[in-house]
């Protein structure tokens, strides 16, 4: 169990180095990134960086969320 938890923390932290958010929250459960102007760009990049870069993440956002241009990357 303790190295699937390393596994999934390393992952998250790669996406940080890649993604560069300017604002974002920790989250028990991930990362909740703020203040994007361009939100869809940002979630399509944001998809597209997990997927090539193979990492157990995944995208989540909401109308809500959306307000404020911010969408949450958690374990998926």
């Amino acid at each position: 169990m303790q190295k699937k938890e390393n596994n999934i923390s390393s992952d998250l932290q790669k996406f940080i180095e890649k993604f560069e958010p300017n604002k974002f929250k920790m989250l028990a459960r991930g990362i909740e990134i703020r203040g994007n102007s361009d939100l869809h760009r940002s979630i399509i990049f944001a998809k597209e960086l997990i997927e090539r870069l193979k990492l157990k993440l995944t995208v989540h956002h909401s109308a809500e969320m959306a307000l404020y241009g911010g969408f949450e990357v958690v374990y998926a």
